[in-house]
């Protein structure tokens, strides 16, 4: 399954590099059964950076996934990779 990276987690005055808001176009419900499962977004370099989706985020089916390290500013608004496995 695929979602594409929308945003850093952020606030008014802070941005938390390492946890991104994915949007994988779907409802609140749904969205809630992902939560536990990796994911992994490479990068152009060939290199994976792996994740957690943590909790939805909103109403709208959005998720906010905790990655390992911190993600670059090129991530955004690319795809990522949800994988059937997870927990």
């Amino acid at each position: 399954m695929e979602a594409v990276i929308s945003s850093f987690r952020r606030g008014r005055h802070t941005q938390y590099t390492n946890q991104m808001i994915i949007n994988a176009d779907m409802n609140k419900e749904k969205a809630k059964e992902l939560i536990g499962k990796k994911v992994i977004w490479t990068s152009p370099a060939k290199k994976e950076i792996k994740g957690v989706i943590k909790t939805t985020h909103g109403n709208k089916g959005c998720l906010r996934v905790h990655f390992e390290k911190g993600m670059p500013g090129q991530s955004l608004g690319t795809k990522v990779r949800i994988e059937n496995g997870g927990s």
